[in-house]
């Protein structure tokens, strides 16, 4: 039984039905409506613009666009100073690249300083595809989560990444929002609620006893997860936590109440990521049966992402796979 407060796309269940939208567009639709609504805001890029949908900003407000070429430690530090004096900048590049080359940076000049830099790290996991596991950020949710001051929010589709898009930029928080290179589906809709610190119920079951907890790219996967393990008498109800910090403790342990088991699923390394995030909670105020889809310890490959996808059991069969090997 679907939720359906949610107002969750009526062809949920429909794959093919679904528009496929990369969340880097719901980002970039977002950092011009942003940019429409607040003069202060402005964008900084490191030499792909095009790639990370700062090309749509920097074509309707060619004034308050900085291209600081392939000079990322240089773009955090331009952007904490644009930041310390009444702007909103918002800094683009590849995840490997922005928070991975300049995180001393961003840790020293934005997160200590407590200045509104909105961090954007685009093609992160594995399906950025065939650029293979230098390309492949699977350790910057980690690496982000830990800083102080951090807001750290990875959207499921394009939809929330426009609308997450537009709540960073008025949280006046250094903040980090994480985007795919790979089209996925469009299963949220305009009425669907966003709130920073809010996740969300995207999949209730009848007396569950298993919830998954995901976010990014692997929540759509897990709710069809979840239809197709209904339909075998498996009850899984399923949770888009798009916020991994600031951590929602309170709906995540209502959320796990009764459950006997929780699974949370995410396209980053098992360590210090969203699970970890999610068991620090739990094992503090309701220790539970865990188990983690995610990078178990090894880098990415090269390939095409649907079969990087399935390789690494990041698909609905992956899902229904794993919980069937922890009943």
């Amino acid at each position: 039984m679907v939720n359906k407060t949610l107002h969750l796309n009526s062809n949920l269940f429909n794959p093919e039905q679904l528009e496929q939208v990369a969340t880097r567009d719901g980002f970039g639709k977002g950092l011009v409506e942003t940019g429409e609504k607040n003069p202060d805001v402005v964008a900084l890029c490191a030499d792909l613009a095009e790639s990370t949908r700062a090309q749509w900003f920097k074509e309707k407000f060619p004034d308050r666009y900085v291209e600081l070429g392939v000079a990322e430690q240089n773009l955090a530090t331009v952007a904490s100073g644009f930041a310390n004096y009444g702007k909103i900048p918002f800094i683009m590049s590849y995840a490997a690249f922005s928070p991975g080359r300049n995180w001393e940076q961003i840790r020293s000049t934005i997160a200590l300083n407590n200045v509104p830099v909105k961090i954007i790290g685009a093609h992160a996991g594995v399906s950025v595809g065939p650029d293979g596991a230098t390309h492949q950020a699977l350790e910057d949710i980690a690496t982000m989560r830990v800083l102080p001051n951090m807001t750290v929010v990875v959207p499921a589709d394009s939809e929330e990444a426009r609308k997450a898009t537009l709540a960073i930029a008025e949280n006046g928080k250094p903040s980090y929002l994480r985007l795919a290179r790979a089209k996925t589906p469009v299963f949220t809709t305009q009425d669907t609620p966003f709130e920073i610190g809010q996740p969300h119920v995207v999949y209730q079951a009848e007396n569950p006893k298993i919830g998954i907890i995901a976010c990014g790219s692997l929540v759509y996967q897990s709710v069809l997860a979840a239809e197709a393990l209904s339909k075998q008498g498996i009850e899984v109800s399923v949770m888009n936590l798009s916020t991994i910090k600031p951590m929602n403790e309170k709906a995540v342990l209502d959320f796990v109440k009764n459950l006997d088991h929780v699974v949370t699923a995410e396209e980053h390394q098992v360590a210090c990521g969203m699970g970890s995030a999610v068991a620090e909670v739990l094992v503090k105020h309701s220790p539970k049966n865990m188990s983690f889809i995610g990078m178990q310890d090894r880098y990415g490959e090269s390939g095409s992402p649907d079969e990087l996808l399935e390789y690494f059991g990041f698909t609905k069969d992956g899902i229904v796979k794993h919980i069937k090997d922890h009943l």
